[in-house]
């Protein structure tokens, strides 16, 4: 009974570290992004001051709007959430960690982006329609090559749970491998394209002819946008703690004793502050490519993939 009481307390405790942990990431790379370019920028609590202020906001909406423009912020926040929440952070030793399977979380995140583009669309915008569109290009793109990276990752370990691939990495000599180094590059470009970072799109424009996720919540104010921009703000989470838990999962406790919690809270939160400076650096360090041009990247990202699972197979026979 207490280790049934332990676990819950566990996984509530992730479910509220993703939520607390996912604007300070956002802040973090606003901040790096902000000195690199030799200005003073927002201070690291911004995201949660603008949340705020944002949810004592009334939300306005339009006429026309149908329930699926009032739903979705609601369900994609929580699809998000339930996403982030489900990638080991500092455990593996998690009630929810047999659902912690990465097809699944695919499936979890494509929901979360046809409602939100869905909505985009229930109003009838211009803008909306165009953003909508541009999305459901980006994911049709960056699906494919998320599957890929998965067929290569499960080739290797014989497994699609998160938790049982950082076992595996933990608990054996996989060595430096060229198909999981590509892999991870992969990875990495989807994410950037998921999630809304240059080169692909700019979170920090409202520039109708560039953007694309932003065309899509232009119509959403008050506790509506909140729910939306916290969505965001988990997404890139997400995959900051995917990347780590399958590639680096170095300081995930295995057991649920006190010593092995504060060591993997310590690096979870260590991990997450590295990729956000990494991110912040890298935006600064490149500039955003044309609408036209994501499909040249995300079709790298998907040759990538594919070039990781040729190699593991060929290196290993399997």
């Amino acid at each position: 009974m207490t280790g049934a009481i332990v676990a819950i307390v566990l996984q509530l405790a992730q479910l509220g570290l993703v939520l607390v942990l996912a604007p300070a990431a956002t802040g973090l790379v606003r901040l790096v992004k902000a000195r690199l370019l030799g200005r003073r920028g927002p201070p690291l609590v911004q995201p949660y001051r603008d949340l705020a202020k944002l949810l004592r906001k009334e939300a306005v909406m339009a006429d026309n709007a149908s329930w699926v423009y009032r739903v979705t912020p609601y369900i994609v926040f929580a699809l998000l959430w339930l996403a982030a929440a489900l990638v080991p952070t500092f455990t593996t030793r998690l009630p929810f960690s047999p659902a912690a399977d990465l097809i699944a979380l695919v499936a979890l995140l494509g929901s979360a982006r046809f409602l939100q583009a869905l909505a985009g669309m229930d109003v009838g915008t211009s803008f909306g329609g165009i953003g909508s569109s541009r999305e459901m290009m980006i994911a049709t793109l960056a699906e494919p090559a998320v599957l890929m990276v998965i067929f290569t990752i499960s080739l290797f370990i014989h497994s699609t749970s998160i938790p049982s691939i950082a076992e595996f990495v933990l608990g054996s000599e996989v060595g430096i491998r060229v198909s999981f180094l590509l892999a991870l590059i992969s990875l990495t470009m989807v994410a950037i394209a998921e999630t809304g970072r240059i080169p692909i799109d700019n979170p920090a424009t409202h520039l109708e002819l560039t953007m694309v996720h932003e065309a899509m919540v232009l119509e959403y104010s008050g506790r509506h946008l909140a729910l939306i921009e916290a969505a965001g703000m988990l997404r890139l989470l997400f995959y900051l703690s995917l990347i780590a838990g399958i590639f680096v999962p170095w300081g995930l406790a295995e057991s649920g004793a006190g010593p092995a919690i504060a060591i993997g809270v310590a690096a979870y939160v260590a991990k997450t502050v590295g990729g956000s400076i990494l991110l912040g650096v890298f935006e600064v360090s490149i500039a955003k490519m044309r609408v036209f041009r994501v499909a040249e990247f995300l079709g790298g990202a998907l040759l990538l993939g594919l070039l990781g699972a040729i190699f593991l197979y060929v290196s290993t026979g399997t």
